[in-house]
């Protein structure tokens, strides 16, 4: 099925975090990789997922969602940050996955107060751009953050102390997880400023590549092309965000 004709049809926009895996992913010792996704749309038979790392269409693809539990299925069809699942479950399971989303979606229209989620909040869209201290950037998806840090999914495994911004939030990676990342930024930031603090700069997709080097610096001497040593995207970062990669 297409993500067109799935759009068309009934289901439930509901968001929710879990993880997945895809066959084509495995790490060193050969088992497969685990990333962060989310739902956004899903019935008992399809479900588009929001995801760092895509897959292709006809891909078998493992997901397991806290408040659903395991659903596998074949990806179906591939958008920009994500992919659409065809799930593969018997008609018991997909009557109670009905049951299940239908309770959701009720739950969902009331006010439920969660002192943790109150802290650490999952962005409106999780896609943004890692930036490494030189200059190589990678896309990422954002599981939750909070003024002072983020979880940080990606097809990328970095070390603890790694030197990095989440779109122009610069931080280091302190700890690891199955699916991905924590970051702690070098300074706290404002709540109502963070969803916009992670985005990529705005010229971001021009300068993909650590070698470019921005127009408006083309003509300058070498030596002042990069703010304190960077080079590529992470000289584009704000200058108050600058001197926190030093």
């Amino acid at each position: 099925m297409s993500f067109d004709r799935f759009m068309e049809r009934s289901a439930i926009d509901l968001r929710t975090g879990g993880r997945y895996s895809l066959a084509n992913r495995r790490d060193m010792q050969g088992n497969r990789r685990e990333f962060a996704c989310r739902t956004t749309r899903i019935s008992p038979f399809q479900m588009q997922v929001a995801a760092p790392v895509l897959g292709p269409k006809g891909d078998r693809v493992i997901t397991f969602f806290g408040e659903l539990g395991r659903l596998d299925g074949w990806i179906t069809d591939v958008m920009d940050g994500g992919f659409l699942v065809d799930i593969a479950a018997t008609k018991k399971v997909r009557d109670r996955l009905a049951n299940k989303l239908v309770w959701l979606d009720k739950r969902r229209n009331q006010t439920v107060v969660d002192a943790r989620r109150q802290q650490r909040l999952a962005p409106e869209d999780p896609h943004t751009n890692l930036i490494l201290a030189d200059g190589t950037t990678r896309s990422c998806f954002v599981i939750d953050f909070s003024p002072s840090g983020a979880a940080v999914s990606a097809d990328i495994e970095l070390e603890i102390g790694t030197r990095l911004a989440v779109g122009c939030a610069v931080g280091q990676v302190v700890r690891r997880f199955n699916e991905g990342f924590a970051v702690q930024f070098d300074r706290l930031h404002q709540p109502r400023d963070l969803e916009r603090t992670m985005r990529p700069p705005v010229d971001m997709p021009l300068y993909r590549s650590p070698l470019e080097v921005p127009p408006e610096r083309a003509n300058m001497p070498a030596e002042q092309r990069n703010v304190c040593g960077l080079t590529g995207s992470a000289a584009l970062l704000p200058a108050e965000s600058i001197w926190l990669i030093d």
